[in-house]
């Protein structure tokens, strides 16, 4: 049995920060996967690497938690700010979205024109700077002290946002720009399918507005692959990789945490596995049932992985929106990711490594038979290959050296995961989302599933208040 002060069940953007800034602490990360990084993680197969999901890097910059967080561990992160965060094409259209408020404001009015884009965006763009000036943020439930510094919190909102606090994202849309033509909408929803993993639907105006704001800030490559980043942030924690948490136990107020290499004990556990499914690690039936109160939030992606030998320069990040939808797919857009041609680890020798993702449902592949998941899983592979090589006319299918592709069960296998991201926080659901603490002593869960969400802002977030009740 190995004694420990703290143990940090997964290694995604979550687990990983928060163990290096514990790193001080007798601490030990584990990670079911050899590769680092969980969705952010960085793989190799065929002898190329690829990133696995998460592509972009946001949220570097002075102000931002992200950026505290990595002068905290004394971080100075390898990568390359993007001139252009996003190329968006549509119809024919382009339009890319950029820092620069005004080059945007140009671009938006000559493809979607409307009389009042300027008060829209401004709108926008002038919540998401105020949101990040916010002192008090912090969202904790299970003790009246923890209660008293969540309501701290949302009168600092409230007497930030006003009666904004209130606006539906689809209201405000109704309201500001009227009925927009349903390329501007599905614009609109495709950009939030990237950064809070829904459409306008049910979200809150705060939520739109940072949603649709993170190319305003500056967007980030980073070299050698995300992974190679998660690498970085954990160099001072004890990792132990390829070691898969199978059981954990409650012992008074200590937590037994079991593998198929060893046994530990620790004060405290932090489980940066998807709160979903979390409470498949317990036999405990009242941890069971907490961690299955949370309803399930069924939505992950199609990943389609190329190598591409091509002596040609590409923009890091693209975004094709279609007038059909993807089939399997819940979205009618795919995002593409490049590597840079001098990244020595993803383009070896000038071969491109590329990303290509949509949305789909988590657990619709999880139930079909062996041949008809080959089947369904082509079909989608096609769609997106094709639609893909009609805009890059400059590549050939025989430049195509590697092609293939993952799903909800795919990810599930390899990092233990179905579902990609929780539930986008709005005004009605605030009070049921998971907070990073729970009702057991010494049990907390951290990552894009919990407070405050997705991406590398949202989960920094996530990971500043957890640290805070860890001191």
């Amino acid at each position: 049995m190995h004694n420990l002060d703290m143990v940090v069940v997964g290694s995604g953007i979550g687990g990983s920060l928060i163990s290096a800034l514990n790193s001080d602490k007798n601490i030990a990360l584990f990670e079911k996967d050899k590769n680092l990084g969980g969705c952010a993680s960085t793989f190799k197969r065929f002898g190329n690497y690829y990133n696995t999901g998460a592509t972009t890097l946001v949220g570097y910059e002075d102000g931002h938690v992200l950026k505290k967080h990595f002068d905290e561990i004394n971080l100075k992160p390898n990568v390359t700010k993007s001139d252009i965060a996003i190329r968006v094409v549509q119809n024919g259209n382009v339009l890319d979205r950029v820092k620069d408020f005004e080059t945007f404001l140009d671009t938006i009015e000559r493809v979607y024109p409307n009389r009042n884009n300027r008060a829209f965006w401004t709108k926008i763009v002038d919540m998401d700077r105020k949101f990040w000036t916010l002192q008090k943020i912090y969202y904790a439930k299970y003790s009246f002290k923890k209660y008293l510094k969540t309501s701290a919190f949302v009168s600092e909102l409230f007497g930030m946002f006003g009666v904004d606090m209130l606006k539906s994202a689809k209201g405000f849309i109704k309201h500001t720009l009227g009925d927009i033509p349903s390329e501007y909408q599905e614009f609109i929803d495709a950009q939030l399918l990237i950064t809070v993993q829904s459409r306008v639907g049910d979200l809150s105006l705060l939520s739109l507005a940072l949603g649709l704001s993170y190319p305003f800030h500056d967007v980030f490559y980073v070299n050698g692959g995300m992974g190679s980043l998660i690498e970085d942030i954990l160099a001072q924690v004890e990792v132990h990789r390829d070691e898969e948490i199978t059981k954990i136990i409650r012992d008074d107020k200590k937590w037994i945490v079991q593998s198929q290499k060893g046994e530990y004990r620790t004060d405290k556990l932090i489980l940066n596995s998807s709160i979903y499914q979390s409470a498949n690690l317990f036999e405990d039936k009242s941890i069971k049932r907490y961690y299955n109160s949370f309803s399930f939030s069924d939505q992950s992606a199609f990943v389609l992985y190329l190598s591409i030998d091509i002596d040609k320069s590409f923009l890091e990040h693209y975004q094709f929106i279609f007038d059909e939808s993807i089939p399997n797919a819940i979205s009618n857009s795919f995002f593409v990711s490049f590597s840079k041609k001098d990244d020595k680890k993803l383009s070896p020798s000038g071969r491109l490594s590329v990303t290509i993702s949509t949305h789909t449902k988590a657990l619709f592949w999880r139930e079909l038979s062996k041949i008809e998941y080959e089947k369904q899983k082509m079909i989608t592979e096609h769609f997106i290959m094709e639609k893909f090589l009609e805009y890059f006319t400059s590549i050939k299918r025989s430049d195509i050296s590697q092609k293939f592709s993952a799903t909800s069960s795919s990810f599930n296998r390899y990092i233990n995961r179905y579902n990609c991201g929780g539930k986008a926080i709005g005004f009605k659901n605030f009070t049921q989302l998971p907070s990073s603490n729970t009702p057991f002593e010494g049990l907390y869960s951290v990552g894009d599933t919990v407070f405050a969400g997705q991406g590398w802002p949202g989960v920094a977030l996530g990971v500043e208040v957890l640290n805070k009740q860890l001191k």
